[in-house]
């Protein structure tokens, strides 16, 4: 068997599902391209049949990615399959993944269908996809929860129809390592076609397990592996890609494969999932955390000044942490800026890079030095704000234990200059009192959350918002040395996508009563 393990990338479908996670189509557009970069052998960009937005973010990343294989959800019906093969007609590499539960609880409380029945709806549905693409997926939902007698009638089916790909996951996690892999081993062995597929491992992480089965399923056969950026997913997460990646680089003794993931695109990676969809990266948190390269105690720091390897199996370097010296402050150049950008892994635009150097400038007109992750938040949050219908313009706060907090706020709003005064219990509700003064609207404020971007007390602020209505929820997030700023454009970005949730949602409703 080949060593060579394909990553299946599932961030934007899988991850999105996570409740507060979902993206707009120019973020998953920007994910993306980032995905492809770093070698990502395919991007399951979304579940075309769910929604227009779905749709439009799966046919927008079919027509631009040139290497990576792009696929499209579907479940074991003919419009969900014709919408997943419409959305991805444009694609160099198209790749239908089609679903149906297995397991005796879902088989019989979710289907309602008889085990014969759902062996008929396997045949029929790969079938039919095969019709529209040669790379088909097939997966057999709640598998660990399945009894293997089945699982093997139904792969076999599967493979027979056409499916290459068959993914056995643990869609609860409710597996444990050594269970897992034997039920691979099992399949692979007594499945009679299996040598005409490749098997998939997708793992949550209900149990904490998720890159442990993954990485368990290699030695007994499988050769893909899906996961997320940050772990991201519903209920408890996917298995982690930036773990998986790294104790595959790691361990080669024990994990002898390989991957064509460049890993030193980690840390990017990781930091624009965590910007667009607002879930903060925990410090401790393996690989992309903020402490995961720091040591503070003494006996671990005097172990380092002497030799890195005595506290550290990897370098920074080798996941994207990359320290240089070339200092930036507000006597930087923009071809030093370019340069540093490009350092941290950001190819902008000549229109791009123009905006962010003014901003830049402005910033470090207020902060002796510009530190990594403050030009990354300036960025990331320029990046994530552009053509917005709401735009922050000024903000004027009076506040203080003897006063009432007032906010004076300027917007631009549809291209109209808008000014109103309100006041609060204190600064940022006065802030977002005035915001909803100039922008009426009904969503709620269910998160708030503020944390600086690097030391000191000029650090930027970097704020998190998350606003709810009618059941749908959208995230923002603000950077500045302004805590109050940051605040302000952290709702207002997160108000433009209730705006953009509103018309999607508007828009599937009239397509539901056509169809």
């Amino acid at each position: 068997m080949s060593n060579q393990i394909i990553i299946f990338d599932t961030t934007l479908r899988d991850g999105e599902q996570s409740p507060g996670a979902s993206m707009t189509v120019p973020e998953k557009i920007r994910l993306a391209h980032v995905l492809e970069d770093m070698g990502v052998d395919v991007i399951e960009a979304g579940f075309p049949v769910a929604s227009n937005g779905d749709f439009d973010a799966v046919s927008n990343i079919s027509e631009i990615l040139k290497n990576t294989s792009v696929c499209g959800l579907a479940r074991a019906q003919e419009k969900d399959i014709a919408r997943a093969a419409a959305a991805l007609e444009k694609a160099v590499k198209p790749r239908i993944h089609t679903f149906i539960s297995t397991s005796p609880l879902h088989m019989r409380h979710k289907l309602q269908m008889h085990p014969e029945q759902v062996l008929e709806a396997i045949h029929k549905s790969v079938s039919y996809a095969r019709t529209f693409v040669d790379d088909v997926e097939w997966s057999c939902e709640d598998a660990t929860r399945s009894e293997v007698d089945f699982l093997v009638k139904a792969i076999e089916i599967a493979i027979n129809a056409g499916a290459k790909t068959i993914n056995v996951p643990d869609t609860l996690g409710y597996a444990i390592p050594t269970e897992y892999a034997a039920l691979i081993r099992t399949l692979r062995e007594r499945v009679p076609n299996a040598d005409k597929a490749i098997f998939s491992v997708h793992c949550h992480n209900d149990l904490g397990l998720g890159v442990a089965n993954s990485l368990a399923a290699l030695d007994a056969g499988a050769r893909q592996i899906e996961c997320t950026i940050n772990g991201l997913g519903e209920r408890a997460g996917n298995a982690a890609m930036e773990e998986i990646v790294m104790a595959i680089r790691t361990r080669q003794n024990v994990l002898p494969y390989h991957t064509n993931i460049k890993t030193d695109h980690i840390t990017k990676a990781s930091r624009l999932v965590s910007a667009i969809t607002g879930f903060a990266v925990q410090p401790n948190k393996a690989i992309v955390g903020a402490n995961a390269f720091a040591h503070e105690s003494g006996i671990h720091q005097d172990g380092m000044l002497k030799n890195a390897q005595t506290y550290e199996i990897m370098t920074p370097e080798s996941v994207g942490l990359v320290r240089s010296d070339i200092v930036m402050g507000k006597h930087s150049g923009r071809n030093a800026f370019r340069t540093k950008l490009k350092e941290l892994g950001y190819d902008l635009t000549q229109e791009e890079l123009d905006k962010a150097f003014q901003r830049f400038k402005d910033v470090a007109d207020k902060k002796k030095q510009m530190f990594d992750e403050d030009l990354i938040a300036l960025v990331d949050n320029q990046l994530g704000q552009e053509d917005e219908k709401i735009r922050f313009a000024s903000l004027d706060i009076v506040c203080g234990s003897n006063t009432e907090a007032k906010a004076t706020l300027k917007l631009i709003v549809f291209g109209e200059e808008r000014t109103t005064s309100n006041t609060g219990s204190g600064p940022v509700d006065a802030t977002f009192n005035a915001i909803r003064a100039l922008v009426p609207h009904t969503a709620t404020l269910q998160l708030f959350q503020v944390h600086a971007v690097t030391q000191g007390t000029d650090a930027q602020a970097e704020v998190t918002v998350r606003l709810e209505e009618d059941g749908k929820t959208a995230h923002g997030q603000g950077a500045d040395t302004d805590t109050l700023v940051a605040a302000a454009s952290a709702y207002i970005h997160a108000l433009n996508k209730v705006l953009v949730k509103r018309e999607r949602h508007a828009v599937d409703g009239v397509a539901s009563s056509l169809n």
